[in-house]
This record gives structure tokens, C-alpha cells and sequence, in this order.
């Protein structure tokens, strides 16, 4: 079952590295991990997505509360979070495949940001099953390269983690 794990954390030195060391010592495969400052400079949130059983994400979760540089930690249910990656694709584009690609970026909200005699780039940000669909649709066109953000998620409603 994949989980999402947000976590503020004082923005400093080495406190992604002690994260990755604890997922890495326990055995769990991160899938996505994204970090930003927040509104506040002096604080940064980590984004994880990972794998797992509940008990491990519960061990997980207890450990990351006791690392010195963590603030707060939550996983979120996927009922109750709004989550977005961005990625850039390159595909292959003959001239006369151009009108398809771009009817198909209309539709699913993708956005091309390089265009050559023989290839499109396309940016698009959205859920992560949003992107599976967009990149079933596109991928008889002939895909060069796949560059990906990982996860951010956020709560849904009034309520922060803070």
C-alpha cells in the first residue's frame, strides 16, 4: 500500500540525508520524495511517498518523530490530501503527428514548451493517476525522455500540520 508522509523539519544540513538513513535501515523503498521551504524559511517540508504495510509506515512515522530536526510528522489518507507532480516528456513528433499531440495536450492539460523539426516537450502537472492516463495516451508516439518531480501533497480543508 503506498503511503504519504508529510514532514516539517528545520531547514538545515544533513536532516534529508538522516531521513533517507532511517528509510533506507528499515527497509522501505521511497517512491517519491520532494522538500521545500515553506512559508517559513527556517522550516522545510518533506513530501515521501513510499510503499509499505501500516505497521511499518506506524514504526515509520514514530521514528521520523524522534529524529532532533523533526517538528511534525503525518501520514495522510488518500481521502483526505490533494497531490501533484509535474513532469516534462519528450516524445518523438513528425509534423504530421504535431495536431494530435497538441489536441491531446488541450484535453488532458499538458503544456508544450519545446517544440523541434522531430520532437515535442510537453509540461504537465497533475495527480499522479491524472499523469498515468496522460502518459497511456501519448506513449504510442514514441517517448525519449521522462523527467519527474516527486510528490507534494497537501490537506484537504482548514486543517494543517502545523
Amino acid at each position: 500500500m503506498k503511503h504519504t508522509v508529510s514532514v516539517l523539519v528545520e531547514n538545515r544540513a544533513g536532516v534529508l540525508a538522516r531521513i533517507a538513513g532511517l528509510f533506507a535501515r528499515r527497509g522501505f523503498n521511497i517512491d517519491s520524495l520532494a522538500v521545500g521551504e515553506t512559508n517559513d524559511p527556517t522550516i522545510s517540508r518533506i513530501t515521501i511517498v513510499a510503499d509499505g504495510d501500516d505497521h511499518t509506515a506506524q514504526q515509520l512515522e514514530k521514528q521520523l518523530n524522534k529524529l532532533v530536526d523533526t517538528i511534525k510528522v503525518r501520514t495522510l489518507s488518500p481521502d483526505e490530501l490533494l497531490a501533484r507532480e509535474l513532469q516534462l516528456i519528450k516524445l518523438n513528433a513528425t509534423p504530421a503527428q504535431r495536431s494530435e499531440i497538441l489536441t491531446i495536450c488541450e484535453v488532458m492539460g499538458g503544456k508544450i514548451v519545446d517544440m523541434t523539426p522531430t520532437s515535442i516537450t510537453i509540461e504537465i502537472s497533475d495527480s499522479p493517476e491524472h499523469l498515468q492516463r496522460f502518459r497511456a495516451l501519448i506513449e504510442g508516439y514514441g517517448i525519449k525522455e521522462i523527467v519527474r518531480t516527486g510528490t507534494i501533497a497537501i490537506q484537504k480543508g482548514v486543517v494543517t500540520i502545523r
